[in-house]
């Protein structure tokens, strides 16, 4: 990828502060949409509520990659938490795929997140890019999150929807949450274990955002998964074996269903999702396996600031 001015939201996030560092490693301009008042040349402001971006910030911008929104699994779903999690996408997405629209240059790529909660619970049946949405409040939200990218599409610009599995890492996401336990000896299976979980390594997560926007061909829904999901009995004994400590506690459905409620039916479902378009483009996984991943990821450190 040659040297190019790219703008980042979410750069705060797990993914997006390993994406502005690894950019900046290698020579990219990034520009970080922040929800103040900016207070460095690097920074553009917006308010995806009110629905506002600076858009004479981003100009000359070649690339945008999309990745903000208020996390999935850090509350329980009350009604006004769902209404939170589904506006900071929908709103934030219409008002930026709006304000690169607007551009006299348009970035000639959008990189906007979406999730594999798209597909809903597959149990045991395997899903590409080619599956349509499944049933419930994620699988809804990721419709309508993809969707409100339109007026970036119509413009021209060639928008990439990264469907992004469970990401493995050490300070964000669903593993922030269990390598503690495991260490503490209190980790164990979820329900029967039985389900499976679309995984990738933080390191390929932010490789694979950097390879859509460098990949010209690839436009539409693109899964950010490992190439072969793991059941939760799989991810469980390959943490026992890497933080080397028992995982004898099975936690009961009926317990994860009390202390989750109805974000419970995220975790207790299986996803068995491939990520189809990827491989066909030529990426290749640093970390195609859980368990190396799991290792990197329980060794690293607090991640820098960007």
């Amino acid at each position: 990828m040659d040297s190019m001015k790219i703008a980042v939201t979410g750069s705060t996030g797990l993914i997006g502060t390993e994406l502005v560092r690894s950019l900046r490693a290698d020579g990219h301009e990034v520009l970080r949409l922040v929800r103040r008042r900016p207070g460095a040349p690097d920074e553009v402001a917006w308010d995806p509520v009110r629905q506002y971006v600076d858009a004479a910030g981003l100009a000359g911008c070649e690339a945008v990659v999309h990745l903000a929104g208020a996390g999935v699994a850090d509350h329980r779903w009350t009604a006004a938490y769902k209404k939170e999690i589904r506006d900071s996408r929908l709103l934030g997405t219409a008002a930026l795929a709006e304000a690169l629209a607007s551009l006299d240059t348009p970035p000639k790529v959008l990189v906007s997140g979406s999730a594999i909660g798209y597909y809903g619970d597959t149990g045991d049946r395997s899903v590409d890019e080619s599956a349509p949405p499944g049933e419930g409040f994620l699988p809804s939200v990721c419709v309508e999150w993809e969707e409100a990218a339109a007026p970036a599409r119509e413009a021209g610009i060639r928008t990439v929807f990264a469907r992004t599995g469970l990401v493995v890492a050490r300070h964000g996401g669903a593993w922030a949450k269990l390598i503690p336990l495991f260490r503490a000896g209190l980790g164990g299976r979820l329900g029967s274990g039985r389900q499976y979980w679309s995984f990738i390594a933080l390191h390929d997560e932010v490789a694979a955002l950097r390879f859509l926007v460098d990949t010209e061909s690839l436009s539409g829904p693109v899964n950010l998964t490992a190439p072969e999901p793991v059941t939760n009995r799989e991810v469980t004994a390959a943490m026992s074996r890497v933080l080397r400590r028992p995982a004898l506690l099975p936690v009961p459905a009926a317990a994860v269903r009390l202390v989750l409620g109805e974000a419970a039916g995220d975790v207790l479902g299986g996803q068995r999702v491939r990520p189809g378009r990827l491989l066909s483009a030529g990426f290749s996984f640093a970390f195609p396996d859980i368990e190396p991943a799991i290792r990197t990821a329980a060794s690293q450190g607090v991640p820098p600031t960007p």
